[in-house]
C-alpha cells in the first residue's frame, strides 16, 4: 500500500517556529499582546480545577470579609494565561519545567495582563538537545508586575557534534 501526501502538506504552517539551540539569543526580549480577564473565564477555570476558595468564587465574601474588597483571579489562571500569551509552537523545543514561580501582586476580574519574555541563559545538556532558560514577567494594566516565573526548555541542536564536549556527563 502506498501512502499519498495530503493536498495541503507543502503549505507552511501558521503560528509555528523552528528555531534551534544555536539561534537562541541571550538577552532577547519580547512583549505579548494584552488581554482582559473576564468573570466568565475566571469562574470556568475555577470550576474546572475545583478551586472554589472564597477569594476567587464568592463575591459576597470578597466584598464583605476579604482584604481586597473584590474577587481575585486564581494565580494558576494568571500563570496559564500569562505564559499562554507568549506560547510558541516550536517543533524543536520541549518543556523541562518551571522555577521561581512567584505571585507578586493580586489580579482581579477585569484586569488586563500582558507578558514580557526574556532569554536568560543556555547550556549544552544532552547529546541531541541543550537547555535554555527564559523568564516570564506578567504585568497588569499599565505595568504593575504581578507574576514572575522561569521556564526551562530543552531545544534540539542544529549540529549536535559541536556540543558533545560540553554536555553534562553521567556519573557512574
Amino acid at each position: 500500500m502506498t501512502m499519498t501526501r495530503a493536498p495541503h502538506q507543502d503549505i507552511p504552517l501558521f503560528n509555528t517556529e523552528s528555531w534551534m539551540y544555536e539561534e537562541f539569543v541571550i538577552g532577547e526580549k519580547k512583549r505579548s499582546i494584552r488581554r482582559t480577564i473576564s468573570e466568565g473565564e475566571s469562574m470556568q477555570f475555577n470550576a474546572l480545577v475545583m478551586d472554589l476558595h472564597p477569594y476567587v468564587a464568592d463575591e459576597i465574601f470578597a466584598k464583605e470579609e476579604g482584604i481586597f474588597g473584590r474577587r481575585l483571579v486564581a494565580g494558576a489562571l494568571v500563570f496559564s494565561m500569562g505564559l499562554g500569551l507568549m506560547a510558541h509552537n516550536n517543533i524543536h523545543t520541549f518543556s523541562y519545567g518551571y522555577d521561581k514561580l512567584r505571585f507578586i501582586k493580586p489580579v482581579f476580574i477585569g484586569d488586563t495582563i500582558y507578558t514580557v519574555r526574556t532569554h536568560l541563559e543556555k547550556k549544552p545538556k544532552y547529546e541531541e538537545m541543550g537547555l535554555v532558560k527564559v523568564s516570564y514577567e506578567v504585568y497588569k494594566n499599565e505595568g504593575e508586575l504581578v507574576l514572575y516565573a522561569e521556564h526551562l526548555q530543552t531545544v534540539k541542536y542544529r549540529n549536535p557534534v559541536v556540543w558533545q564536549d560540553q554536555i553534562e556527563k553521567k556519573r557512574e
